[in-house]
């Protein structure tokens, strides 16, 4: 599979289920309604689509250079906590500023956040490369 194809479905795909979770997550934590729950993901996704990419291009760059190949579940712990720390900095006011809280409740909210997506991230990225096999940089 092509490089950027693999990237482009990676992160459409685990953002679409990210939106799911969030949304869901977002209505039990907060007062926001589905509504503002759900536009909340939607734009939080958007951003996290290009942290993704950004983000996965990096990593596969440095990964290539490794000379231990495959991804170890250290690799795999260190690429779910690098890319959540980067997209909570990003997010953070943002989720302050939507929800009509403070910096304080957001961090709050991302902290649960931050939980359900490292799972989530390690155990899809796990999946995916299971189905469609490791890319080219960790080989």
């Amino acid at each position: 599979m092509h490089p950027a194809f693999r990237k482009i479905l990676y992160a459409v795909a685990f953002e679409t289920g990210g939106i799911v979770m969030a949304t869901v997550a977002l209505r039990l934590m907060s007062d926001a309604g589905g509504a503002k729950s759900f536009s909340l993901a939607v734009f939080s996704a958007a951003v996290a689509l290009s942290w993704s990419f950004a983000f996965n291009t990096a990593f596969e760059a440095w990964e290539t250079r490794q000379t231990t190949k495959g991804r170890s579940l250290l690799r795999r712990t260190v690429h779910a906590v690098l890319f959540e720390g980067g997209l909570v900095l990003i997010l953070l006011p943002a989720t302050a500023w939507w929800l009509s809280t403070t910096i304080w409740l957001a961090l709050t909210y991302e902290a649960v956040l931050i939980g359900l997506f490292l799972v989530y991230a390690w155990g899809f990225t796990w999946v995916f490369d299971k189905l469609l096999g490791l890319p080219n940089s960790a080989k």
